[in-house]
């Protein structure tokens, strides 16, 4: 699209709560292998971090279960911005953990919080988190069961000092609408894109009503299980043609014109492809681009 990098407040700002941010960011998931890895993939990652800052990202999503026996995306991240800009948003998860084998352990018991939120401090080396969200994990689903006792746990966390803000992650409109009446919601984090997980339209339309920012992960995943190509990307491939873009730089562009609440958290450990993402919140989709990318 651009021979020229592009600054991540292209794509807007949005407030997360007390908190304002670009409403483009930056995922860790993706700083390095989930199957081995080296020590220059180590060195990629906090070059991808660190130019992420310089072009101004000013959002960084983690958890402490990012990690293998060679890498853990908290110590990077702290290796490489510490001491952290004054306008870092560093938001993280608690609810799903690991053991110190890289094993997934079950949902957590709300009274075990504290102690996942510690483990972020620690690794992190803050005194606070800026936003902690509660993924729902084993034994609540996306559509059914109370978050109540748990969020209820996160926001005393909160009133302690712990976490500025908090939210929700993988969870159905019932839950917001629960957790509104516990405490206030900055952020919702949900698998959602141009070809995934559209049944949250409705979750993303409640998020705009209450001012609550709708944050997806994989926003720019394509394909079906069993990597067979879904029926948008033909026409992602048309819209991208029409504006010298990449299919994900505009599946990156659509989820951002869903609404100005709308955030982006696109991982990488590649450099170019940090670029590349940032770009994409330059693109500006005409509403003839986006009726052909929804198929109308």
């Amino acid at each position: 699209m651009t021979e020229t990098a592009v600054h991540a407040s292209a794509a807007g700002k949005w407030q997360l709560g007390s908190l304002t941010v670009n409403r483009l960011g930056f995922g860790a998931m993706r700083l390095f292998p989930f199957n081995g890895g080296t020590a220059a993939d180590r060195e990629r990652a906090i070059t991808v971090l660190r130019r992420a800052i310089e072009l101004g990202v000013d959002h960084i999503d983690t958890a402490a279960f990012y990690f293998t026996p060679q890498f853990s995306a908290n110590e990077i991240i702290n290796t490489a911005l510490a001491p952290y800009p004054d306008d870092l948003v560093l938001t993280t998860k608690v609810g799903p953990g690991r053991d110190p084998s890289g094993e997934f352990l079950p949902f957590a018991r709300p009274d075990q919080l504290r102690g996942q939120v510690e483990e972020n401090l620690r690794q992190l080396a803050r005194d606070h988190v800026d936003v902690v969200n509660l993924r729902i994990g084993t034994g609540l689903d996306r559509g059914s069961g109370s978050l109540a006792e748990h969020f209820g746990a996160l926001a005393e966390l909160r009133t302690a000092g712990l976490v500025r803000e908090v939210g929700i992650s993988n969870v159905g409109p019932a839950h917001l609408k629960e957790a509104l009446e516990i405490a206030p919601v900055v952020c919702v984090q949900n698998q959602y894109g141009l070809s995934a997980r559209r049944e949250d339209d409705e979750l993303l339309r409640l998020c705009g009503e209450h001012g609550v920012a709708f944050v997806p992960f994989f926003a720019v995943a394509s394909g079906q299980p069993g990597g067979q190509p879904d029926a948008a990307e033909q026409r992602v491939a048309t819209v991208a043609k029409r504006h010298d873009a990449t299919p994900a730089q505009v599946r990156l562009a659509w989820t951002l014109a869903q609404g100005d609440h709308v955030l982006a958290i696109p991982g990488t450990s590649n450099p170019a492809h940090l670029e590349q993402n940032l770009a994409a919140g330059a693109i500006r989709l005409t509403e003839e681009d986006l009726a052909e990318l929804d198929g109308a």
